[in-house]
């Protein structure tokens, strides 16, 4: 199982109180978990990625593992301790401003 946090604003609209756990086929990539979440959790549709081109919205970015995975391709395989599930797949909502 794979375990996914989530910011809260997409926890409330997912109806979840903690961090989500996942079955993902392998290869477990980036795009497969996010497979995954949006067909577990439909309402995320669009929220997290766009419906059309699949593309990362902007200020939402990936960690895993102490990195920053946002801008590896969707393809990519994810860590290994996220494919085995002691390591969580962080989605986060980056802020911007002065």
């Amino acid at each position: 199982m794979i375990r996914v946090t989530l910011p809260t604003h997409l926890r409330t609209l997912a109806g979840v109180t903690g961090a989500v756990e996942l079955r993902v086929e392998e290869p477990i990539t980036q795009g497969a978990i996010l497979e995954a979440l949006e067909t577990a959790y439909p309402m995320l549709r669009g929220t997290i990625r766009d419906i059309t081109t699949k593309e990362r919205r902007p200020f939402v970015r990936f960690f895993a593992c102490g990195e920053d995975l946002s801008h590896e391709p969707a393809d990519a395989s994810v860590p290994a301790e996220v494919a085995a599930g002691t390591e969580p797949f962080r989605i986060i909502g980056a802020m911007a401003g002065g």
